[in-house]
């Protein structure tokens, strides 16, 4: 019986390296933000590469939804999920089907990275309300921190293994550089730095400083961070 992961995340959040250390497993499928175009095409939100995502991609979520919970040949099949596309009219009765799980990180770091690749983000851009949401939606799930992860890959991922209730395996550690074949059309905006790597980053330094409209987005953040926060395995 496959094992269905649902990672969700905010952006600039490890998300896709965690989808690489999954792929990189052997057993285990994965896709990467299956409900983008769905997202944007509802939303009429301008991103990087829109008219290349709603081109590629299924607008439908009741036809993505039955793709998540259809049958699949591997053993495990991982879903990289941003929280702010899962819309909350949405039908949401696939994910009883699935084991969740979500990834989280600092809003300070968040913020910081994303002003870096999308000018302007405001709160609903960056997933934390969302992921609250999501969170108690689904009677909560197993929280997993990205610095904890970065801090101590071998250690972290096989707790989260153990919890979600697969095998760990070494070669979660490594991936080829180049990307990998299920990446989104927006991989050419969004995975520049993951696609010149070939593991984990090492462990985070001290947060950034924010100043001014960032600060205060960072601020705003922060007691959706903190709930998931004190949920986390260590």
């Amino acid at each position: 019986m496959t094992k269905r992961i649902a990672m969700w995340s905010g952006p600039r959040n490890l998300s896709t390296a965690m989808m690489y250390s999954f792929a990189a497993r052997g057993d285990c499928r994965v896709v990467d933000e299956p409900f983008y175009a769905a997202y944007l095409a509802q939303t009429g939100v301008d991103h990087p590469m829109r008219e290349d995502v709603l081109r590629t991609q299924d607008q439908d979520p009741d036809s993505i939804a039955k793709t998540l919970i259809s049958p699949v040949s591997e053993p495990v099949f991982y879903q990289k999920h941003m929280t702010h596309h899962m819309l909350d009219d949405w039908n949401a009765d696939w994910m009883s089907h699935v084991t969740h799980v979500f990834l989280i990180r600092h809003p300070a770091r968040v913020v910081a990275s994303y002003a870096r690749k999308r000018e302007a983000p405001v709160l609903e851009d960056l997933g934390f309300v969302q992921q609250a949401r999501i969170f108690d939606q689904v009677g909560g799930g197993i929280v997993v921190d990205s610095s904890d992860i970065r801090a101590d890959p071998a250690g972290m991922l096989q707790k989260l293994c153990s919890t979600v209730g697969i095998s760990w395996t070494e070669r979660m550690l490594s991936w080829p550089a180049g990307g990998h074949p299920a990446d989104g059309v927006w991989a050419a905006h969004w995975y520049n730095a993951i696609h010149a790597s070939t593991g984990f980053d090492g462990a985070e330094g001290p947060l950034p400083e924010l100043e001014g409209r960032y600060a205060e987005l960072a601020d705003a953040a922060m007691p959706h961070y903190e709930a998931l926060a004190a949920r986390k395995i260590t």
